[in-house]
């Protein structure tokens, strides 16, 4: 019984995608002549044609991206630390999950603060962080240039307005969290801080324990190096993705 319900969900799924007329309709004649083949083949078989099926998601979601049906595309991606979650708006990259998080937890906190309509897409500025990150491991790479979208950094966001302004624009990010992380990502590659400079730097001298809660709290880690603020009392610190990712990050850049 378990087989037969296995085969059943693996041929419905490229089934239940392309399935009426209206998605194929809306489609050029390219993927349809795709979603045809997969759902005949879906009927011939057992066994699906998995890069057919990639290959038509990837058509599918490019073009709900091209239409404005979908804000947010995610990607995951596979690092020495484990899968990175990577979520990106048209204004750039918007959040990076550490192998720690969950990637429903990231997908809500998306879905809660930018916008619901999340889709696994590929997007240019996703390669890019892919590719970087890549480089980044490799030693190849000690500074990140990648398009950001930092409304993930700003004090007064709200899930009621997902990050935007009355104008539906995405709202600029200001306040002491974003300051922050603003001169948290001038930190040179194999270069620390420690909390108070960064707070310092952020223009509220004695608001250390603030900063840390806006380190803590940081969307685009690695990127927005957070891993090289340390404790001035010595010792690694917390971090978003726990004190060993971190250690190993440090250890990468010849910090520690």
């Amino acid at each position: 019984m378990a087989e037969r319900t296995s085969r059943s969900r693996r041929a419905a799924r490229p089934t239940d995608m392309t399935n009426t007329r209206t998605t194929n309709d809306d489609l050029d004649a390219g993927i349809a002549t795709l979603a045809t083949e997969l759902r005949a083949h879906a009927l011939a078989a057992d066994a699906l044609d998995e890069t057919r099926f990639a290959r038509l998601r990837d058509c599918v979601a490019t073009r709900a991206l091209e239409r404005g049906l979908a804000d947010v595309a995610i990607a995951c991606h596979d690092s020495p630390l484990g899968r990175i979650v990577l979520g990106a708006t048209e204004s750039g990259l918007v959040r990076v999950g550490l192998p720690v998080e969950s990637e429903d937890a990231v997908l809500d906190e998306l879905a809660a603060r930018v916008s619901p309509r999340v889709l696994r897409a590929p997007r240019t500025v996703l390669d890019d962080a892919r590719r970087q990150l890549d480089e980044y491991f490799a030693g190849r790479r000690h500074e990140f240039a990648l398009a950001l979208d930092w409304r993930l950094t700003a004090s007064s966001a709200s899930p009621s307005t997902k990050g935007r302004g009355r104008d539906g624009r995405p709202r600029p990010a200001t306040g002491f969290r974003h300051a922050v992380l603003c001169a948290t990502a001038a930190i040179p590659f194999g270069s620390t801080a420690t909390y108070r400079e960064i707070a310092a730097r952020a223009g509220s001298p004695a608001a250390h324990r603030a900063t840390g809660s806006a380190l803590a709290s940081n969307p685009l880690p690695i990127v927005v190096p957070c891993h090289r603020v340390l404790p001035s009392g010595g010792g690694v610190g917390q971090y978003r993705g726990g004190t060993e990712a971190k250690t190993r990050l440090l250890a990468l850049e010849g910090a520690v």
